[in-house]
């Protein structure tokens, strides 16, 4: 008999890494290590619940900035550049551990994994995921929404409502011209929201968003089933909060399953590990020491003690994890429905990327749960945030608190001293923006002008990332962010300049349309106020 719903939700994005004037880039590299190592799995790991024909119910959020990358034929073409290039340094490495038999299994398996990897995306996928997983969202195991155009941070850009609105509006319709279809749940970027954001959510069709714990917990109502079931914002549009126990297991750092000694470690790589002139071939300037997929240790001590990695071991801790998260949550809901008069529901939200790309074993151990789930011993059912809204409930009225998901349940991640020069500079564009749009009201520009005005808007959506402010408080590739806004702020102001002046340089358009090549139905006239 079900007792309880759970729901887990994966959060696939990346920034918008798009750079034709160069031959390769560097950064290009997070979309094709997010391919080969969590697309791919997480779509073979839908294929084979589909063919046993496992009842099961995932959501799955896609970013307006991946889905452009995933369809871009520039980009397709090169990462099958990259998976060729990983093939070669794969049968180097079947040579060089020929004599290692500790090492040799595991190269065999990375060989049989590259090459798998390359038969599905190009034959059975023919380059296209996007049509890939919209097969499972059409056979109704999986729900497909979407976030803001470029993942900006909503609650930093509310000084323009109008910044807010396009961000979402653009994302929507985004998705929309990719699967034809609108979607019912939105992810708001990093989780952060503010009082009325569920207004621009209404306007836009959309049904339910998600929260972090304390949005739902300090609301301006206390909730009286707390995270287990939803918010109405009171105008139709549904708050759904993240479960802290289903979230710990997995992402604390003490606690959390990919911290087990027996998984991959990502850390340990052959790109840092072997000699600079045996990996010097298949890095991209021959020089910069970058992680090739190749991993052979465990977590296990320090590094100079990690043990060789052993896959069956990791298989076999994978499904005992699963096994625990199920009766965890089977616990919980047994706990929950003594006191509640409704099935209560677990939202489980994680990073996508982490499934396989972070933690190796991450596609195994999401399969081993969803099977788990969907045998009726369990009393859990899993559904979608939408499945849910269908049931004949009623939802506690309530406003949640502003919040995200970041350090500290706030804002101060994308806001703080590494990185607050970059918002007056935002938000004056923003408002360049919209003086602009709103002096044309009414009036008739020419083609040329319109170009310049809808890569104008692509400039200020591309600059309002929440991507760059992450990095550069991360510490990561520092540069690179800077570099990102700089550039997309130098752009607008170009083409802001050059439409007030009326001295459009055509040529220099067309360069930032090819370099620029997203949301090719934006209408600069959304950005008037």
């Amino acid at each position: 008999m079900n007792k309880g719903y759970l729901s887990i939700v994966l959060h696939a994005h990346l920034p918008y890494v798009h750079h034709p004037e160069h031959d390769s880039f560097f950064e290009e590299n997070w979309l094709f290590e997010a391919i080969t190592e969590c697309y791919l799995p997480l779509l073979a790991m839908l294929e084979r619940l589909h063919y046993d024909q496992v009842p099961y119910r995932l959501t799955l959020s896609l970013s307006p900035t991946l889905m452009t990358m995933l369809r871009d034929p520039m980009l397709q073409n090169r990462y099958l550049h990259y998976l060729q290039g990983r093939l070669e340094l794969a049968e180097r490495e079947l040579e060089r551990t020929r004599r290692l038999p500790q090492f040799e299994p595991l190269a065999q398996i990375y060989m049989q994994w590259f090459q798998d990897a390359l038969h599905r995306y190009q034959h059975r996928y023919q380059c296209d995921l996007l049509t890939a997983f919209q097969r499972h969202h059409s056979a109704g195991c999986l729900e497909l929404i979407t976030t803001a155009a470029t993942h900006g941070f909503l609650p930093l850009l509310n000084v323009s409502p109008v910044s807010v609105r396009n961000q979402i509006g653009v994302g929507i319709a985004s998705f929309k011209s990719q699967f034809g279809f609108a979607p019912g749940g939105f992810w708001l970027p990093e989780c952060g929201y503010y009082p009325g954001l569920e207004q621009v959510l209404k306007a836009e069709g959309i049904n339910y968003f998600f929260v972090d714990s304390h949005a739902v917990m300090d609301a301006d109502r206390p909730p009286r089933y707390g995270v287990y079931a939803p918010l109405d914002c009171g105008n139709g549009v549904t708050a759904f909060g993240r479960d802290p126990a289903a979230s710990r297991q997995v992402w604390s750092a003490e606690e959390g399953y990919p911290g087990d000694g027996d998984y991959r470690e990502y850390y340990r790589d052959i790109g840092f590990d072997l000699p600079l002139e045996y990996i010097a071939p298949y890095i991209l300037d021959g020089e910069t020491r970058i992680n090739t997929g190749i991993k052979y240790y465990r977590i296990t001590g320090a590094k100079q003690t990690k043990q060789v990695y052993q896959p069956e071991l990791a298989k076999r801790k994978a499904r005992r994890h699963a096994e625990d998260f199920i009766l965890r949550r089977q616990q919980q809901i047994d706990a929950l429905a003594a006191e509640m008069p409704q099935a209560p529901i677990i939202v489980a939200p994680y990073d996508a990327e982490l499934f396989g790309h972070w933690w190796f074993e991450g596609p195994l151990w999401l399969e081993q749960v969803l099977r788990l789930a969907a045998s009726s011993e369990n009393g859990i059912q899993t559904v979608s945030c939408g499945d849910y809204l269908q049931l004949p409930l009623q939802h506690v009225q309530a406003t949640p608190a502003a919040s995200s998901w970041g350090e500290h349940g706030y804002s101060s991640y994308w806001l703080n001293e590494s990185n607050d020069w970059i918002y007056p500079l935002l938000h004056k564009a923003a408002a360049e923006m919209e003086k602009l749009a709103g002096d044309l009201r009414g009036f008739s520009v020419s083609d040329l002008q319109q170009r310049a005005l809808n890569q104008a808007a692509r400039s200020l959506l591309l600059a309002q990332s929440s991507d760059w402010p992450f990095i550069m408080k991360a510490g990561t590739t520092i540069d690179y962010a800077r570099k990102r806004i700089t550039d997309h702020l130098a752009r607008f102001n170009y083409l802001h300049d050059a439409i007030r002046k009326n001295r459009i340089d055509e040529r220099y358009l067309t360069a930032l349309e090819i370099m620029d090549d997203i949301f090719p139905d934006i209408d600069f006239r959304n950005y008037a106020a």
